[in-house]
């Protein structure tokens, strides 16, 4: 069976450090930290006081109150960089055949301020059990490819890939074989979050995973670094609008780039922590690598996984190494995760859209906030640090993980 080639043809963002793609690149390529002291909530008790917070965001923008009332914020913020992607690819809605329109959505937890104030709600009442109606519907993480789909009367494939922080990059690779294999002409996909809440922060405050750098949390985001104590928690939405080649080039769309492939793996090795050596990363990038048809010295960009954590950030470097030998010194390294933070479920999708841009402009955006040498890390890598640096992207790889082991890497070139 002949595959079909795929194609991105829309994009929409709705990040800590911009709320259109527009937005989105001029914060990457200024090197924008989207850090700042939480403002949802009081925060002076927890670990950690600050996260990734959209800002300037406000539903009534977006919905009118009865609908924003029914949405969870990661559903409101799939609708609005969904809507974004969808106007992007200027795709007819009246003469497109929608059985052939899906949404593949990430999400990696749903409507955890939903469920949050639910129970807190109960809680604090007298043990009657008074639970709004759209509790459910609000929370599960489902209803965003469900309103989507809703909205736009879109009648293919529609469900949530649920890995965790991989999330919304498995689903961008589930969109791609659902048109590879010639289910769909259009698929819309990326992933969205919303954790910065009482639950989500005490949660990973609990594990130790976030950084507590409190007096500086601009800075606190900080990849590679010697002195990196975490992640930052995140917040958004990424979208993408992935198509078969011949129907774009058909209706004259235009082309971001070409989906060239997309590898999955386990690390099969601890429910949190990474193989130090990297063992499931290494595969995941050569699954990559042959499911697109390609070698180790194609690839000009890595945006990383690159939470900055102490263990993860050497460990995935440890595995481009040797997934790329004498090469890894060639490719142009970064973590825009040290500007929008961790936005688990819908990291993947945004890092492929930055991905996508660096292709489309020529510059590779920083990795920001690095100040000290870690020296576990190979010093010639080149990490693209503190500033963006022009180079012309042919093909780009984008690596995501998350917990349980789940690996997922998608990789994009110029189309030709």
């Amino acid at each position: 069976m002949q595959l079909k080639r795929v194609v991105v043809t829309g994009l929409g963002a709705l990040t800590p450090i911009g709320n259109n793609i527009e937005e989105y690149w001029d914060g990457l390529i200024n090197g924008r930290s989207g850090c700042a002291p939480i403002t949802y909530y009081d925060a002076e008790k927890f670990k950690t006081k600050f996260a990734c917070e959209l800002k300037n965001y406000n539903p009534a923008d977006f919905f009118d109150r009865k609908e924003a009332r029914k949405l969870d914020k990661f559903a409101q913020y799939a609708m609005v960089s969904a809507d974004e992607a969808i106007a992007d690819s200027k795709l007819d809605l009246d003469t497109l055949d929608k059985f052939r329109v899906g949404v593949i959505w990430g999400a990696g937890i749903g409507g955890l301020e939903t469920f949050q104030n639910e129970v807190l709600n109960f809680a604090a009442g007298d043990g009657t059990p008074r639970f709004n109606p759209f509790f459910i519907p609000k929370m599960i993480a489902d209803i965003a490819p469900g309103n989507i789909s809703i909205k736009h009367g879109f009648m293919g494939p529609n469900y949530t890939t649920v890995s965790a922080c991989a999330s919304s990059a498995n689903a961008i690779i589930d969109a791609l074989n659902t048109i590879r294999l010639g289910h769909c002409d259009v698929v819309v996909t990326g992933g969205s979050e919303a954790a910065v809440t009482i639950a989500g922060m005490g949660g990973f405050g609990a594990m130790h995973a976030l950084s507590t750098r409190n007096d500086s949390p601009k800075t606190a985001s900080r990849p590679f670094d010697a002195t990196r104590d975490g992640f930052v928690l995140g917040e958004g939405a990424g979208a993408l609008i992935l198509e078969e080649y011949e129907h774009a080039v058909a209706r004259g769309a235009k082309i971001y780039a070409e989906v060239a492939g997309g590898g999955l793996s386990s690390d099969a090795y601890h429910m949190t922590a990474p193989h130090p050596e990297g063992i499931g990363v290494v595969r995941v990038m050569q699954n990559c690598l042959k499911d697109a048809g390609l070698n180790p010295e194609d690839v000009d960009a890595i945006n990383t996984h690159g939470t900055s954590t102490p263990l993860g950030d050497v460990a995935e470097l440890k595995a481009i190494t040797k997934v790329f030998g004498e090469h890894a010194h060639n490719i142009n390294i970064n973590s825009t995760k040290s500007m929008t933070g961790h936005l688990l479920g819908a990291a993947g999708a945004i890092e492929a859209i930055a991905s996508i841009l660096a292709m489309e402009h020529g510059i590779v955006p920083p990795t920001i906030n690095h100040e000290n040498v870690d020296e576990n890390i190979d010093p010639k890598l080149n990490l693209t640090l503190n500033k963006a640096q022009k180079r012309d992207v042919k093909v780009a790889l984008s690596n995501t993980f998350g917990f349980g082991g789940h690996n997922a890497c998608v990789i994009f070139k110029k189309i030709n």
